[in-house]
């Protein structure tokens, strides 16, 4: 199965450096937006990874 996973950076400024890493975690769909928001979809067994890669980068997570 798959998660969607929605989120948000204050003032944008690690949104690329969550791309990157999201990436580098074979998040597929990976979008980043230029208010600040990143997009992408993940295998459940990496939702964990993801969301702390998050919150290290002071993003705040939204799983859909």
């Amino acid at each position: 199965m798959a998660t969607q996973i929605e989120a948000s950076f204050p003032a944008g400024g690690s949104t690329r450096e969550a791309e990157l890493k999201l990436q580098a975690l074979r998040a597929r769909e990976v979008t980043a937006g230029e208010e600040g928001v990143i997009r992408a979809t993940v295998d459940d067994d990496q939702v964990d990874r993801v969301l702390h890669v998050i919150a290290e980068l002071g993003g705040t997570p939204q799983l859909n």
